[in-house]
């Protein structure tokens, strides 16, 4: 009778598992990656001085990231996205004790991370959000890709929830957008924000983006309604005006986007009415103009984020978008990775999501074979204003001069492997407003495999 059972069984599971599902057909797609990094001196000071503390780190992180969509009729996905193991490679900071990197699934994690490393060692759910056609046009409803227009300048990589609905005229597409920051209402934490009513941040946007043979340009107009702050005495009314383009002229490719901030960094009232208001206006400007020549290619970008003089306490110029984690342009200098991941933050790393800069970057690659890339890029950056506060500046607008080299190999279509290596003359910014503090260069080393399916 028991092998009766079995048999049994095993067939039901096989006529379970070659029933194809009437629900919904999945597609998946994802990436994974795993990159080791040597930095010289991610703090920037100098070496054998009294009173200084230079070190270098080594150490390797990861992540996998898988995206599935449930085409469940037509015109109807849902989509998700989730992150597993994105961690530092040996890094036990959220385990219950001992020294060795397990992530055994009924491990205990603690609650509080003792350091300052990103770590999700169990799966991290980042999006779910459906997308229905309606015979007025598209909509997409959940927490869904936000913080990202036209460009990668000034982009980055959240998930928040969201409702977008999205109509086409032809080669125009127009979008209507609401985001949901911050619910004030059922707030527990923190304490202050406590079921404050009418204290919600939101954001509104309208959009068009017509898309063309070899053209493509848009316009993002967005307001942002900050008023979780309220029960403190001001909120926060910001727009944002944001036109880009991209073109192709034959071996040409262009693009461009430009930000213009305006309305109030902070309006005061009760319980400090009469407090005078914070005018806000800022800019952005971003350009990038790249050039094929057969297996090679060259170009050059520039990107300006205003910052401010401090000099009248009633306005303000910084920049409040930011660099943002998706502009990549060099290996130390603004890279978020690095940032994330070393122990000390990494000093010119940090800076990738700041306001206040001038970028200036060439570029040049070559490609021997297809499966060979071989590139260089300069970087030179200043900040915009040297002000650090009202009373005081920096001694320099120089951030810095970098020199990046790396070489890509595609062992398959989807399997890549990269070795780079960068040098950074570090800028008297650094320095502060110490004109005798000591500063030292920085370099980098490393590698990184990556695998997209």
């Amino acid at each position: 009778m028991k092998k009766l059972l079995v048999v049994l069984l095993s067939l039901g599971l096989i006529v379970a598992f070659s029933t194809a599902s009437s629900a919904a057909d999945v597609k998946f797609s994802g990436w994974y990656y795993v990159a080791g990094v040597y930095e010289n001196n991610p703090m920037l000071t100098p070496r054998d001085e009294a009173g200084y503390s230079s070190f270098s780190q080594a150490y390797f992180y990861q992540r996998l990231r898988f995206q599935p969509v449930f085409a469940i009729a037509e015109g109807l996905t849902l989509t998700t996205r989730f992150d597993a193991l994105e961690k530092q490679w040996g890094n036990t900071n959220l385990q219950a004790g001992g020294a060795t990197d397990y992530t055994n699934s009924r491990r205990f994690q603690q609650a509080v991370l003792t350091q300052g490393q990103k770590i999700q060692e169990s799966i991290e759910f980042e999006r779910s959000y459906v997308t229905f056609m309606t015979g007025i046009g598209e909509f997409q409803v959940g927490y869904q890709n936000v913080d990202a227009w036209g460009t990668d300048f000034g982009d980055y990589n959240n998930s928040a929830p969201s409702i977008r609905f999205m109509t086409k005229l032809g080669p125009l597409a127009l979008l209507a957008i609401y985001e949901k920051d911050f619910e004030n209402d059922t707030a527990g934490q923190p304490a202050t924000y406590t079921n404050n009513v009418d204290a919600d941040n939101d954001t509104y946007a309208l959009a068009g983006i017509y898309s063309g043979k070899g053209l493509e340009a848009g316009l993002l107009y967005k307001y942002y309604a900050m008023n979780k702050t309220k029960a403190a005495g001001f909120k926060s009314q910001i727009n944002l005006l944001s036109p880009y383009v991209k073109a192709t002229f034959g071996p040409v490719y262009i693009e461009g986007e430009f930000q213009y901030w305006f309305g109030k960094a902070a309006a005061y009232e009760a319980p400090l009415a009469g407090t005078k208001d914070i005018d806000l206006s800022a800019y952005g400007a971003y350009l990038k103009a790249k050039m094929d020549v057969g297996p090679a290619y060259f170009g050059a970008l520039f990107a300006y984020l205003s910052g401010n003089d401090y000099s009248d306490a009633t306005k303000t110029g910084l920049n409040p978008g930011g660099h943002g984690s998706s502009f990549v342009h060099s290996l130390i200098m603004m890279y978020e990775p690095v940032a994330t991941w070393s122990n000390s933050g990494s000093t010119a790393a940090g800076i990738y999501g700041a306001s206040n800069m001038f970028v200036y970057n060439a570029f040049g690659g070559f490609n021997p074979t297809p499966k060979w890339n071989m590139e260089a890029k300069l970087t030179y950056a200043t900040v915009d204003k040297k002000q650090l506060s009202a009373t005081t500046e920096a001694v320099s607008n120089k951030l810095g001069t970098e020199v990046d080299l790396t070489a890509t190999y595609k062992i398959y279509d989807n399997l890549s492997y990269m070795v780079g290596a960068g040098y950074l003359w570090t800028g008297d910014y650094f320095k502060g407003a110490n004109a005798a503090a000591k500063i030292d260069d920085n370099y980098i080393l490393m590698n990184q495999l990556s695998l997209s399916f």
